[in-house]
């Protein structure tokens, strides 16, 4: 075999069978200093390249440095081929932990952005924080109501939220990272001057600790604290600036998080979602709503309507309701009876079911609440649209028929949200081309006013006016009754108006059924 390999820059020996260096050249005479013609390889070589196997790559260190041996069988014995893969690995090795930090920041990323709930991000900031940056980790927000939110985790993953009456002054860089402007680096302090609440009993000797802020979106976030034992590393540069990336995205979520809390709460005082649905055709049935609560400026009040389109062929469920009370205190009564009553459609071919369900709801709150409803489910049959109606201690709806005559519904029942079990009568309409069935709230009925100013509309006189009424659209005529109870109150106080108007639709005549023009 040619012995070319003898002037290669790297070091390369052989081996015969019975396991002596047969010839090596100056790079491993050099490297490995007892490697000589005529040494046991055992005597000249580490043993990790010893003891390899004449077919396969062995891997090793001499020295510092890190080896690979690539042997060469021929029938001469097996030629060793060393190269340093020293600087390989470490470029390999600090590739792997770019990875494994950018997976960890991928992931970070999504746990913390998952939710937008404040306390899980504390939590989710301080158990990565500790599992993957230290052996524990505090989060502190900015101070709120004299007290500090924190969030700690320590080496057995298990997250404590708490409020203390802290001094952050206690904590060198503390202070600075909680007010977050300007910018503050990380600070490193003394373990041994940490304060009890941050070097937490069961974490031993500390080595390390670090300060660092959490940046928000132009207000402070807060402050990540990072302890490491004693028996570990302290951080590294390339951890420093690691933990401020990861202190970037915790930070941008807690402050999202806070921002959002703020707008939901917000949200649920000015409780949008309350405002009425809109109206519209119910599978063939013509269908007008009007509502206007108490207060000049209110958009929500304690009279509300719902509807629930049914399916082609089935029936669809009208709703209309007044709740005790006025304003967003009855308004957020009106949005949990709504949302309850969204959960009990699939039950509501069976009113008085229905009704006790409610009922028992309204039974578990807190406060002595109660409502009154009508629930009208409505399905077109042919040309005429029959209605199930059911009061729950509301007035009964009324009937205009397309004639003139007007007729109140036999439907009764007790109010809901008061006593342990309720009952009602369902009343079962058929309503001809034209005839108009109309639900509404007290507020029609008992606005006061009139000529002498302190009297009340009255069941009777709407009765009167309907009358007159008789063929409307079913806009005009929520507009004509809703227009009647505001002038019969003038200026004065009015309580909340609901008006729904449920007609059967007359149907143009086919051109062969009409009358012959002359």
């Amino acid at each position: 075999m040619t012995t070319t390999w003898l002037s290669a820059p790297w070091p390369v020996f052989q081996v015969d069978a019975d396991g002596i260096i047969s010839q090596a050249n100056d790079a491993a005479r050099s490297l490995l200093t007892g490697a000589a013609p005529g040494v046991p390889l055992d005597d000249a070589v580490p043993h990790w390249l010893a003891r390899a196997a004449p077919g396969a790559v062995a891997r090793g260190r001499v020295g510092e440095s890190l080896f690979e041996a690539h042997p060469t069988v021929d029938g001469a014995g097996v030629l060793w081929w060393l190269m340093d893969v020293t600087e390989r690995e470490r470029v390999s090795e600090a590739l792997r932990d770019e990875r494994r930090r950018t997976a960890f920041l991928a992931e970070a990323s999504n746990e913390l952005l998952s939710s937008l709930n404040l306390d899980r991000c504390m939590e989710v900031t301080a158990r990565l924080a500790a599992g993957h940056l230290a052996d524990a980790a505090l989060v502190i927000l900015p101070e709120s109501g004299h007290r500090y939110p924190v969030a700690y985790c320590g080496p057995d993953g298990r997250v404590v939220r708490e409020n203390l009456a802290v001094d952050p002054g206690q904590v060198p860089g503390l202070e600075e990272a909680l007010r977050g402007f300007p910018p503050m680096p990380s600070r490193w302090i003394d373990p041994a001057a940490a304060p009890g609440w941050l070097a937490r009993e069961g974490l031993g000797e500390l080595g390390s600790v670090v300060v660092t802020a959490l940046p928000g979106h132009g207000v402070p976030a807060g402050a990540l604290v990072l302890l490491r034992r004693a028996v570990h590393a302290g951080f590294s540069a390339g951890e420093e600036v690691f933990t401020r990336l990861f202190a970037a995205r915790a930070g941008a979520a807690i402050s999202a998080a806070c921002l959002y809390a703020e707008q939901a709460s917000i949200t649920e005082v000015l409780m949008r979602e309350l405002l009425p649905p809109r109206t519209r055709r119910l599978d063939g049935v013509e269908l007008a709503a009007r509502y206007r609560p108490s207060g000049a400026t209110a958009l929500v009040g304690g009279d509300f309507y719902d509807l629930h389109p049914g399916a082609p062929g089935e029936e669809s469920l009208v709703v209309l309701g007044d709740v005790c009370g006025k304003g967003l205190e009855a308004a957020v009564l009106t949005g949990k009876i709504r949302d309850t009553l969204h959960a009990l459609l699939p039950m509501a071919d069976d009113h008085q079911r229905l009704l006790s369900m409610l009922n028992q709801v309204l039974l578990t709150g807190e406060r002595n609440t109660f409502v009154t409803l009508v629930l009208a489910s409505v399905r077109r049959d042919g040309p005429r649209v029959r209605l199930r109606l059911t009061s729950a201690g509301h007035a009964p709806p009324v009937i205009v028929r397309a004639g003139g005559r007007v007729e109140e519904t036999r439907t009764k029942g007790t109010l809901i949200g008061m006593l342990e079990a309720v009952t009602s009568v369902t009343d079962t309409v058929t309503l001809d081309p034209g005839d108009t069935c109309l639900l509404f709230t007290d507020g029609i009925t008992e606005a006061r006013g009139g000529p002498l100013g302190d009297e009340l509309f009255g069941e009777q006189q709407l009765l009167e006016e309907l009358e007159q009424c008789a063929g409307m659209p079913p806009e005009a005529l929520t507009e004509r009754v809703q227009m009647l109870a505001s002038e019969w109150a003038g200026g004065g106080d009015q309580d909340d108006m609901a008006v729904i108007a449920i007609t059967a639709p007359v149907e143009p005549r086919p051109a062969s059924e009409r009358s012959p023009a002359r």
